[in-house]
């Protein structure tokens, strides 16, 4: 029976059972996608990342449990963790080819450091399923990859209880909500439950579009981060104009093999 080894991967985090968990499966030859579908379907997580050596790079993809995505920062994070503390730890930094470009990840004392495309926001009416959804009125709407919502106060970021059902309804990947931090620069959620996650514990994706919207707000460029989901995670974040550095922790909760 053939085998793949697999690795859970607890992201922008110190400890287990916080952070957002991902999967990672290193691969000797890429499967066919439907494979890794159903690989990422029976794990169940936000994220399953698939990796392979290509020349000197490493092409990734990552699945949901129900779609392949364009770009996810916790699992690459992750794949890189893997990379760094199992597979080849003489390596300080390694650079991932994927759908969204060339995405390396470096050493950084004890952290990792992300370095990904900054995606641009604009300003746009709320739509009539974002506010049955949130049951609440933001400051502001605005439209890149996902909906990026503007709230008063941390507290109410805490506090939001979304319709699920509303949200799914809506033509895009997925909702941020953010504002301003009391214990951080500015705190967010994330919630995707078209692409089979409610909420996703700690996005790194989304603070590709968080950072240069709060940077230009806040008017600084190095921005700490909290993910105040129930799992909770935390983030080192850099605008550098066209790119956005995105540093964290990682650890491993388990490993593994696959029977296919």
């Amino acid at each position: 029976m053939p085998t793949l080894p697999m690795y859970q991967i607890d992201a922008f985090t110190k400890r287990v059972f916080s952070g957002n968990p991902a999967a990672v499966c290193p691969l000797d030859v890429w499967l066919d996608a439907g494979t890794m579908q159903q690989i990422a379907a029976e794990n169940n997580l936000s994220e399953t990342a698939f990796f392979v050596r290509e020349g000197e790079h490493y092409g990734l993809r990552w699945f949901t449990p129900v779609a392949e995505v364009d770009l996810c920062g916790h699992a690459t994070l992750a794949a890189a963790f893997v990379l760094f503390t199992e597979l080849e730890p003489q390596r300080s930094s390694v650079t991932f080819s994927t759908r969204s470009g060339d995405l390396t990840v470096v050493r950084a004392g004890d952290r990792l450091m992300m370095d990904f495309p900054s995606l641009a926001t604009a300003p746009c009416a709320a739509p009539p399923e974002l506010l049955e959804g949130l049951g609440c009125t933001p400051l502001e709407v605005r439209q890149g990859m996902d909906l990026l919502v503007v709230l008063e106060h941390e507290q109410l970021v805490r506090t939001l209880q979304p319709r699920m059902d509303a949200l799914a309804r809506l033509d895009t990947r997925g909702v941020c909500v953010t504002a301003r931090g009391e214990s951080a620069d500015i705190v967010s959620r994330f919630f995707a439950p078209a692409y089979g996650i409610p909420e996703d514990p700690v996005t790194g994706s989304a603070h590709c579009a968080l950072v240069p919207y709060w940077s230009a707000r806040l008017g600084k460029t190095n921005l700490h981060a909290l993910q105040v989901s129930p799992r909770g995670g935390e983030l080192f974040c850099e605008d550098a104009g066209p790119r956005v550095r995105l540093a964290g922790h990682a650890v491993k909760f388990l490993q593994g093999v696959i029977n296919l």
